[in-house]
């Protein structure tokens, strides 16, 4: 099948350096592409053509209405088409929209962030994966806050798993509040962050935002909710079980975690690694992932974490070979 696209000036970003995204494309959809009088010509299997043609009048669009999409940006959608020849150039831009909380205003850093912005905009149950400092809990406890503030859910539910990171606390005196509060700080930091303080205090004292570890989830139906389990590769097979099996009517939950910085004592599988092989076919799921690049702290975290995961590739490549 052939197909012709009329292209506009802008179409220069989209290109990219000596074509280099052209080539990608044509690599990546299997497709061969000639710039000719009447345009960019599409040559291919039917639905590969449809699917280049799609993402070029998308990306057309976007330039039409002043909306810029650099050359990096569509690099790195292309590798998501790859992946997923359903996914939009339109949608995934346009969910980079800022949203106002009143105390300031959130939006995206990167593709990665904006695909799980709208992979929570588009379905019930989303796990976000990969390396602290992406962005994870932070974009969920805004989204929460988003969905509660619209109205489109009464309360919002922030669960984490009360394990130590290596160190132990040993005993914590006052109420039980006061002793697992240490393991849910990052909970409340990415509220405070989001809403002004006072309105945090009047939803906490009201119950419509509640912050607990995920035990005191078992037995519950939460219904008209959004529900984040955070740190969730520190849960056990059983906890992350029943937590899934929680969510009830018009709700939505969100679970984040990474699955290199598991704290569980040895012997324990993490919940979330069972769960990634488990339900990741089901149908209505999305699984986003995480890598260094997409990490919104200081430069030398990026670096911090790909020295890590270098360390520990070269440390199972000498494994294998002491093994054979």
């Amino acid at each position: 099948m052939k197909a012709s696209i009329k292209i506009g000036a802008g179409i220069g970003e989209f290109f990219g350096t000596l074509d280099e995204n052209l080539k990608l494309l044509e690599e990546t959809l299997h497709v061969a592409t000639h710039l000719g009088e009447a345009g960019l010509e599409i040559e291919g299997e039917e639905k590969d053509v449809n699917c280049a043609r799609r993402l070029l009048e998308e990306y057309t669009e976007l330039v039409e209405r002043g909306m810029r999409v650099d050359s990096t940006e569509v690099r790195s959608f292309l590798r998501i088409l790859g992946e997923d020849r359903q996914a939009s150039l339109k949608s995934l831009v346009e969910a980079g929209r800022a949203r106002n909380f009143g105390k300031k205003s959130i939006a995206p850093k990167g593709f990665n962030q904006r695909r799980y912005v709208e992979a929570i905009e588009q379905n019930d149950m989303v796990f976000g994966i990969g390396p602290s400092g992406t962005g994870k809990t932070y974009l969920a406890v805004a989204m929460a806050v988003d969905a509660l503030l619209s109205k489109e859910v009464s309360r919002i539910i922030l669960a984490r798993p009360a394990v130590e990171a290596g160190e132990r606390l040993g005993f914590l005196p006052g109420t039980l509040q006061e002793k697992i509060n240490p393991y849910l700080r990052p909970l409340y930091d990415a509220l405070y962050d989001v809403l002004d303080p006072d309105r945090v205090e009047r939803y906490l004292e009201k119950g419509i935002i509640e912050i607990a570890p995920i035990a005191f989830m078992r037995g519950r139906t939460l219904n008209d909710a959004f529900v984040i389990l955070d740190e969730a590769q520190n849960t056990t097979s059983e906890q992350m079980k029943m937590f899934l099996t929680r969510l009830g009517f018009n709700s939505k939950a969100v679970i984040t975690g990474d699955i290199t910085q598991i704290d569980l004592p040895n012997g324990r599988r993490s919940g979330l690694v069972e769960t990634i092989d488990v339900v990741s076919k089901v149908e209505g799921l999305s699984f986003i992932y995480f890598n260094e690049r997409d990490v919104v702290r200081h430069s030398l975290v990026q670096r911090i974490i790909r020295a890590y995961e270098e360390f520990e590739l070269g440390r199972a490549a000498e494994a294998n070979r002491k093994d054979s």
